[in-house]
């Protein structure tokens, strides 16, 4: 008996403990399920379920993106053409671009860090690129990649007035109309119009509208009242110097070159001088050097017919004068943009032969 009952006790022992033991894993097993629950009510992710996408992040141009520079010389590709076209709306750039960062680039971002105060390095850092996209639009498609279409016409085919005599009064002086000013938009002033849009690659309408009149008042000065009626400016009176021997006489007043033998004018030419910062010296030199087909070795700009005078200036031909007119100057030297008629006078003059530059 006693036997017995020392097994049965083992037994319920044994009973006991796995009873508990079982009770416990179920309240484990309890409280993990009512944790997931609560997970999933939160707004958590249980391990039964697949992970949530993340939040969609705003997009971001590369350039923002970009260590170091932003932009530097040598890079090619879209962003330097939306660089360009930024550069172009506050007038610091051509319009066409190109997508090379090149020096004309450089040259303009250079020149718009200068004005707003940044250092001018050329490079466009993340300071450059935010003050230019603060500043500007985000260029279009056709902007990006030079689809020009054309605006609205301004001026077009039987437009009368003052602002057509302006229009052709302008062409005139850079060599695109010919004959009298009349301020009927004629035949004549179409061709003149499609001629200068080509040349600018401009859309070929033959009419005027905003780009291209921005384009040629950029190019060209205001015409006086003698230019918009057909009026020849008479010369300004011979300094006494220009009366003996052979002298180019140099009139600054009335932007004149008059070539002058013993006191007779031979033949005359329009020209334009230096700028405030490079003025073209006045007074009396003569000719001490010619060079038929000189290059600047300052600017590296052509000297067709130099004929020198003075230090390195010379009268000579110079092609962007005939492209512009009297909107540019020159880097001190006298310009004349008849090429045929400063070609026969290359071959006139002389060693020696007198310079005056005056005022009359």
């Amino acid at each position: 008996m006693k036997l017995l009952r020392t097994l049965a006790v083992s037994v319920l022992a044994v009973a006991l403990v796995c009873a508990a033991a079982y009770g416990a894993g179920q309240l484990s097993r309890g409280t993990s399920v009512a944790s997931d629950d609560r997970t999933a009510a939160d707004g958590g992710t249980p391990d039964t379920q697949e992970p949530t996408a993340e939040p969609r992040q705003p997009t971001v141009s590369p350039a923002t993106l970009r260590p170091g520079p932003v932009l530097e010389p040598g890079d090619r590709g879209p962003q330097v053409r939306e660089l360009q076209s930024r550069l172009f709306q506050l007038a610091w750039f051509p319009e066409l671009t190109s997508g090379s960062y090149d020096a004309t680039t450089r040259e303009a971002v250079s020149g718009f860090q200068a004005k707003r105060g940044l250092r001018a390095s050329g490079i466009v850092d993340r300071r450059t690129w935010g003050r230019l996209v603060a500043m500007t639009e985000q260029p279009t498609h056709d902007q990006l990649f030079n689809i020009l279409r054309p605006g609205p016409a301004i001026l077009a085919t039987g437009s009368q007035g003052s602002a057509v005599r302006d229009l052709q009064a302008r062409l005139k002086a850079i060599q695109w109309y010919f004959g009298d000013v009349t301020g009927s938009y004629d035949a004549a002033t179409v061709e003149a119009v499609r001629g200068f849009q080509a040349k600018r690659e401009i859309p070929v309408t033959g009419d005027v509208d905003q780009r291209t009149l921005d384009r040629l008042h950029g190019m060209t000065a205001v015409p006086t009242h003698e230019q918009l009626h057909n009026i020849e400016p008479q010369p300004g009176a011979l300094d006494p110097r220009c009366r003996t021997g052979r002298v180019l006489c140099v009139d600054k007043s009335t932007n004149s070159l008059r070539w002058v033998v013993d006191g007779d004018v031979v033949a005359t030419f329009d020209v334009r001088f230096g700028s405030d910062e490079l003025p073209t010296r006045e007074g009396r030199f003569s000719v001490f050097a010619k060079s038929r087909d000189h290059v600047s070795s300052l600017y590296d700009t052509a000297m067709p017919f130099a004929m020198f005078f003075s230090g390195g200036q010379a009268v000579h031909y110079s092609p962007d004068f005939a492209a512009v007119g009297y909107s540019g100057a020159s880097h001190g030297c006298v310009n004349v943009r008849d090429y045929a008629g400063i070609a026969w006078l290359y071959d006139q003059v002389q060693i020696g032969d007198a310079v005056v530059v005056y005022w009359s």
